[in-house]
């Protein structure tokens, strides 16, 4: 066997000192599912927040307007309902024409009057081709229960009424004025609930078109 120097095994190294050497703290790592879920939960809770607000908002402003709208429609109303009627229908009395002594409550929207004068208890209605003074042109009729609107009411009713009407190209040829005409607290007794507008001439018998379309 061949001789071999044999050598010593050198002693493993002492291990470095730590005394006195600064220790760094080594941050965990960021954590990024748990740090969200607060963020994402307060963010739920801000839209839910936001859509409860805006749903009390709308609904808040649906019902104010719908209790204006009430509001307004018993102002306008004066206790009645209905609409002004501008179109005859049916149409105006049919012929033969003219016809006399016509009372008030049979009056047609449409109509054409020789000699007229709302006040009068019988009229004469002639054909609107022919010589006339005037021709109701709106109505607006109240319900046939109910109390007496009141002067007042009723005036300003008929204006309305007056306000809705809408006259035929034929009107312009001549100078016509609107004129009023609603029931008496008597007359409203006895069943009167219609208020009337007509369209009248100055001049007498002069008209010889229809004022209505």
């Amino acid at each position: 066997m061949d001789n071999q120097e044999l050598r010593p095994i050198p002693p493993k190294p002492p291990a470095p000192p730590t005394a006195g050497l600064p220790q760094v703290a080594v941050p965990a790592p960021a954590m990024e599912g748990p740090a969200r879920k607060p963020r994402r939960v307060a963010s739920t809770f801000l839209k839910t927040l936001f859509v409860v607000v805006l749903i009390g908002v709308v609904g808040g402003l649906v019902w104010l307007a719908a209790w204006l709208d009430s509001g307004a429609q018993e102002t306008s109303d004066d206790g009645g309902s209905g609409i002004v009627e501008i179109s005859p229908t049916p149409r105006a009395t049919p012929f033969p024409l003219p016809r006399e002594g016509v009372e008030p409550p049979d009056y047609r929207l449409g109509d054409c009057f020789k000699d007229f004068d709302p006040a009068a208890l019988r009229s004469t209605v002639v054909a609107c081709d022919t010589g006339h003074s005037a021709q109701l042109v709106a109505v607006f009729r109240y319900p046939a229960v109910g109390s007496y609107p009141g002067r007042q009411a009723l005036a300003a009713k008929a204006l309305e009424a007056c306000q809705a009407a809408k006259l035929a190209p034929a009107a312009n040829q001549y100078t016509l004025n609107f004129q009023r005409a609603y029931p008496s607290s008597t007359s409203w007794e006895s069943g009167d609930r219609r208020v009337d507008c007509y369209v009248t001439a100055d001049g007498g018998n002069v008209i010889n078109a229809g004022a209505l379309p």
